[in-house]
């Protein structure tokens, strides 16, 4: 068992998500007294800007988008008590196929060995024993989440810190029940029983292949609150169309899998520090 504080650390690609698939943990984890350190790859300037202005519109100013998210980024971690926010500041690469993703500074063409080194930094300042990210996909297949699965992959095996590393994942179950009220809701919303999505494989795993399910329903109000503070985006982020209540009921577990470990914990567990504590 580790005798110190224990640190959980998050690494995202943009603003707003560290709420939407780490928001539980990261105020779960907070209240229980843990350190917790999220790491922001990118700038978020191919948000929505001011008045929802799209990126590509003339009116569209990526200064003043990276002003805004980093504002709501701030704001997000005090909703969730986040302990340190840490921003690499890359520029935001857009989705796959957009010009954006060759343009200098995005974090796409950002060598993964330089990127990986300045994580591998932070990793050794803050020595988490949990460090959480993305599948090699980024989960659907935006550029940033891969590259932030590939720093945090490379940082790991250069520090050999974290005791346990996870990668964010949703059921299939969940993904069937969220397309249900989704739908309700007027959304398109992919079909998980599909063969593959346009950016690769699909989306969420099999529930049997899941390693770990945490309980976050006691914080599912820090959650909608966190993601809601990111209100230039809201129009991307569908969860906040469900209303805080019926958000809390189908958010209340979030689940990973565990690609590292040293605890010998076994699985499945309900707990990221299993074996830790």
């Amino acid at each position: 068992m580790v005798e110190r504080p224990l640190t959980l650390m998050a690494v995202h690609a943009h603003p707003d998500d560290e709420a939407t698939s780490t928001g539980g943990v990261l105020a779960r984890y907070a209240a229980e007294g843990v350190t917790t350190v999220l790491v922001t790859c990118t700038d978020g300037r191919c948000g929505d800007g001011p008045g929802g202005v799209k990126p590509g519109d003339p009116a569209h100013d990526p200064a003043a988008v990276v002003a805004m998210r980093q504002a709501e980024l701030e704001a997000s971690c005090a909703a969730l008590k986040v302990t340190h926010l840490e921003t690499l500041g890359y520029a935001d690469s857009g989705m796959m196929g957009w010009a954006t993703n060759e343009l200098p500074g995005a974090f796409w063409t950002t060598p993964v060995d330089e990127a990986a080194a300045r994580l591998a930094e932070l990793i050794e300042r803050y020595r988490p024993d949990v460090v959480v990210t993305y599948d090699e996909n980024g989960f659907y297949g935006h550029p940033d989440h891969i590259q932030a699965h590939r720093i945090t992959m490379a940082a790991v095996a250069r520090t050999q810190i974290p005791a346990k590393v996870y990668w964010t994942t949703v059921p299939r179950t969940a993904f069937a029940e969220f397309g249900r009220v989704m739908r309700e809701l007027g959304v398109e919303w992919a079909d998980p029983d599909a063969e593959s999505t346009p950016e690769g494989p699909p989306l969420g795993l099999p529930d049997e292949e899941i390693t770990t399910w945490v309980d976050t329903s006691e914080y599912g109000g820090q959650k909608f609150d966190a993601l809601a503070t990111h209100a230039s985006q809201s129009e991307n982020i569908f969860f906040l169309q469900l209303g805080r209540d019926r958000f809390t009921e189908l958010m209340g577990v979030e689940t990973f899998v565990r690609v590292r470990d040293t605890t010998g914990a076994p699985t499945p567990e309900d707990d990221l520090f299993a074996g830790l504590r």
